[in-house]
Order: structure tokens, then sequence, then C-alpha cells
């Protein structure tokens, strides 16, 4: 799709995920999707050996969108009546995955799990200093986050790339809002709306015992 083609915008993500969260803390699946499909961009940005994780997310992201125009769509309006819904009507595989490998939950758990990736790398560019390496910062992001979940060919593979990213201000620059400095105040107010939108899914997915799903 040509959408997931164009340049990553800071600003799409800062706007979809501050729209993510209602008065009662629930998370919006709209926004949501539209959050990380700006987030597919950002990886597409990292270079093609990260190819296998924006496939990955966006099959996540249309297996999601099909329950969103289902005739259940009302139960995936929210992370929140998703869990619920699935839950209580004994969708979810816990033990192995069998009767239904691509519920709503396992998919959003994986997402979940990506989404902590890419947090701790945009936090790290938020704090670093200019001379940072970008390399260091993508490593200790995905040692902390993803490589618990990948096997050790992949592991390989990718902290070789991480080898070839380009510089903090560069990368900064690459986010479509202005100077490196600008990228850095929206990470500023993006990074707080991104940070409860994990936490809030962490908790929820906590409460229900959902965090190791096959």
């Amino acid at each position: 799709m040509a959408d997931e083609q164009e340049d990553f915008n800071l600003k799409v993500v800062l706007t979809s995920f501050k729209e993510c969260l209602n008065e009662k803390e629930e998370i919006l699946m709209d926004p949501y999707i539209t959050g990380w499909k700006g987030l597919v961009r950002f990886l597409n940005n990292l270079g093609t050996i990260f190819a296998f994780i924006s496939k990955d997310v966006m099959t996540k992201i249309q297996i999601i969108e099909k329950f969103c125009s289902s005739d259940q769509k009302e139960n995936y309006s929210s992370l929140q009546s998703m869990v619920c819904y699935e839950v209580n009507n004994k969708l979810v595989d816990l033990q192995k995955r069998a009767e239904h490998p691509d519920s709503g939950c396992r998919t959003i758990l994986r997402l979940h799990r990506a989404l902590h990736w890419l947090q701790l790398f945009l936090e790290g560019l938020r704090t670093s200093q200019e001379d940072c390496k970008t390399s260091v910062l993508c490593t200790d992001s995905y040692n902390a986050t993803l490589a618990a979940y990948h096997p050790w060919i992949i592991r390989k593979a990718v902290t070789v790339a991480f080898c070839t990213l380009p510089s903090r201000n560069a990368f900064l620059e690459t986010m479509n809002v202005g100077s490196p400095e600008e990228a850095v105040d929206m990470l500023n107010e993006a990074m707080p709306f991104i940070d409860q939108v994990y936490e809030v899914t962490q908790k929820l997915f906590e409460d229900h015992d959902l965090l190791d799903l096959p």
C-alpha cells in the first residue's frame, strides 16, 4: 500500500497516540492502528534489515483491522473491550497456539512488545547527547525487549545491521518535523503519550494473565 511507503512523520504518531486514550483510559483501536502505521514508516527508515519486523507488524495490523471491520467490530473498538470479549468467550489460546492462533489478544501482545523496543529507542534519541551512537541506542533497546523473543540468527543479523544506522542528528532529521532540536521538542511532547499507551496495555494484559501468550 502506498500509504506505508511515505516518509515517517513524528507529528502523525504524536497525534495518534495522543488520541488513543479516552477519559476512561481505554485505548481506542482506530488511533492505535494509525499510530502503528506511522511507526511502520519509522521502521522502514531504519533500513531493509528491518523489513522483517515492519512486515510482521503490518501483518498484525491487518489482522486487527479485519476484526475491526467484522460483525463483531463493536467488541474491537478498544483494547479493553477486545480483551473482555475474547477472554470471556474463550477466544484466546492460553497454553499453546492452536484453536485461535491469530486472536486479537495475541496479535496486540506482539505489537505491544515491538512498541516497547521503539519506546526505549525513541526515548534514547530524545535524551542522548549529539555524539551518541544510534547503533548503541538501538542495540540496547532491542536487547532489553524484542531480543528475548527472536532466535539467535535474527538477533545476530539485527545487531550487525544496527552498525549501519545514521548519526543521531541525521536520524532526527528523518522525522520530518524540522531541525534536530525541533524533533527533540516533539519527542518531548510525544513520549508521555506513547509511554502511557504502553503502561495501560501492560497493566491490562498483566491483570488478565495474557503477557505470555504462545
